[in-house]
């Protein structure tokens, strides 16, 4: 493993029109997802899976699933960890990732569940609200013996507080990442939704991970939970203090992103680009900030490139475009010549 520092924007890809057939707009996945890499970390993404109903077409999504689809297309091993049900929508979602060249060894399939769906509307600036229905299959998240294994291999896992509404899911959440090695990356994406969290859900996830990705707004909530005030630097060098964490993560939209560790913060105002929506933006700034960090990149060079990948998926519809291939490998070039 190599030294490690760590920020910002992604989410889903397209399936059924509003005519319930099923279709698959991206054929260039089928030929482009051969990367060279300089190593193959395993990065896996635990907790929900689901479909982002908007009012002509659903979008696979989830936070963990957009996450380890980036981590998989930035050349690491990029796993899923979730629950489908055995329905439509289920069997849809399993075929959308292997089309991606996802593996879904670790997505369970429940009998009798609803796959998991979220009502989402996109204003006219592309950004996105969400309403997430109760009881759907992520939230009887199983773990597999395989998923158990897996625990000890991956060198990064990211995880929410959204996926943990469910005390039963939770308790698979939290047991994966105490079966992980110390020196794994574990990324709490915090990803406030609605009323589905809990201060008790918020400080014991803040204990076991080791980074926070967070926005704005879910600063201010932290701040008020941890009693702690100031301006961002401030706040996020006293959540890095009190929770010990190796690096702390804001994401501030439009105006880029601020990352802080223990000895040094690195601040990017963002990258111009045309937004057609922002569903899923920030997971993969998480992808890429973890590609960065687990192959030592100084923390300027993280938040530069997990910019520019932000803001290229906000330029394309749905979570999981195709990356163009300069920002594929255009971190491992700007590395070598610095």
């Amino acid at each position: 493993m190599s030294n490690r520092h760590f920020h910002y924007f992604i989410q889903a890809a397209p399936v059924f029109t509003t005519e319930n057939s099923l279709f698959l707009r991206d054929e260039l996945y089928e030929s482009q997802y051969t990367i060279k890499t300089m190593n193959k970390f395993i990065i896996a993404g635990i907790g929900e899976l689901l479909w982002d109903v908007l009012e002509e077409s659903e979008e696979l999504g989830g936070a963990p699933v957009n996450f380890s689809y980036h981590a998989n297309s930035l050349g690491a091993k990029g796993y899923a960890i979730s629950t489908v049900g055995d329905d439509r929508r289920g069997k849809a979602a399993l075929a959308v990732l292997e089309k991606r060249k996802m593996s879904t060894r670790y997505i369970t399939v429940r009998k009798g569940a609803v796959t998991g769906y979220v009502l989402a509307n996109v204003d006219d600036k592309g950004v996105a609200s969400y309403s997430f229905p109760d009881d759907v299959a992520w939230d009887h998240l199983t773990l597999a013996e395989p998923t158990l294994s897996l625990a000890k291999e991956v060198d990064a896992i990211c995880f929410g507080s959204l996926g943990q509404r469910s005390p039963k899911a939770r308790l698979a959440i939290v047991s994966f990442l105490q079966a992980t090695r110390p020196d794994t990356l574990r990324i709490f994406d915090i990803n406030l939704r609605q009323h589905f969290y809990t201060t008790e859900i918020i400080q014991n996830s803040l204990k076991l991970a080791n980074v926070l990705k967070l926005n704005n707004e879910e600063l201010e909530v932290l701040g008020v939970i941890n009693d702690i005030k100031g301006d961002e630097r401030s706040l996020l060098k006293k959540l890095v203090e009190k929770y010990n964490l190796q690096l702390a993560v804001l994401t501030r939209g439009g105006k880029g992103s601020l990352l802080v560790s223990p000895a040094e913060i690195s601040s990017h105002p963002g990258c111009p680009t045309n937004i057609v929506d922002t569903i899923g933006a920030g997971d993969s700034f998480t992808a890429a900030t973890a590609l960065g960090l687990l192959r030592g990149y100084p923390l300027s060079t993280i938040n530069d490139h997990a910019n520019r990948v932000a803001a290229f998926v906000c330029s394309q519809k749905g979570a999981m475009p195709l990356l163009p291939v300069d920002l594929r490998e255009n971190i491992s070039k700007t590395v070598q010549l610095s």
